[in-house]
């Protein structure tokens, strides 16, 4: 009974799908249908309307580390990137550069996993651990015991692990490259919805690559390292029947 307790608990605290995708909406929807509805409800020229639908992203991170209580360094580098990359703007008066201010983002994303991932800490582990575990005891247990080194597949485990974070970097850099080459060679009404859809795109094209990659062979070896401890409780089980 106090299993299934524990269990229910661990299911609530598992973030919902709406909670998963609220940044990306925020981040991306809101920008874009913003930058459309001040240029056309209000009339204002295209650097102006960059600039004030780029406002809610860079005041999403701010409220994200003050309400934390605590600096977050990858959070903190986005900020500054946003804060910047607007400050340059207007000092500029760029549209173009408004624009690739946005890639600075996910390269700043992307070198940060990719430097955790070097640091023996992939980032991108804490946000995969909860759709693997799925808020079971077991399958928590089994994860714990994999990630530490301690079980007979944890050096497979962890390669995995890496590479799930590898992958998200190298995705988001190419991402960031893509869209500063777009913002300026492409239209600038053109690249505003577009630089949407690349984000879309990369981030759908990093769940198909790290699912096959990484998250489905990580989830196997959860499986079959939850039902080795059963087994092994099994037999210490039946030696003290026996004994």
């Amino acid at each position: 009974m106090t299993k299934t307790t524990n269990t229910g608990s661990q299911s609530k605290q598992q973030p919902s799908v709406l909670e998963n995708l609220r940044p990306l909406i925020v981040d991306v929807a809101v920008p874009l249908g913003s930058y459309y509805f001040f240029k056309g409800a209000f009339g204002m020229s295209t650097f102006a309307a960059l600039a004030w639908s780029s406002v809610v992203p860079a005041v999403r991170t701010g409220w994200s580390v003050a309400k934390e209580r605590k600096v977050n360094g990858l959070a903190a580098l986005i900020l500054v990137v946003n804060v910047v990359g607007l400050t340059l703007s207007f000092v500029s008066g760029d549209p173009r550069l408004m624009l690739a201010k946005d890639g600075a983002v996910s390269s700043t994303i992307g070198i940060g996993i990719l430097v955790s991932v070097a640091l023996g800490r992939p980032m991108m582990s804490a946000g995969l651990k909860p759709f693997l575990v799925k808020g079971d005891a077991g399958r928590e247990a089994a994860w714990e015991r994999l990630a530490s080194g301690t079980a007979v597949r944890s050096a497979e485990f962890l390669r995995k692990e890496r590479v799930f974070s590898v992958i998200w970097g190298l995705v988001l850099l190419t991402e960031c490259v893509v869209r500063v080459v777009g913002a300026y060679t492409i239209p600038v009404d053109t690249m505003v919805w577009l630089s949407s859809l690349l984000l879309v795109v990369a981030i759908s094209l990093g769940m198909v690559i790290c699912g096959g990659a990484a998250a489905e062979p990580m989830a196997c070896l959860i499986t079959d390292e939850v039902q080795r401890q059963e087994a092994v409780q099994r037999q210490e089980q039946e030696l003290a029947v026996a004994a």
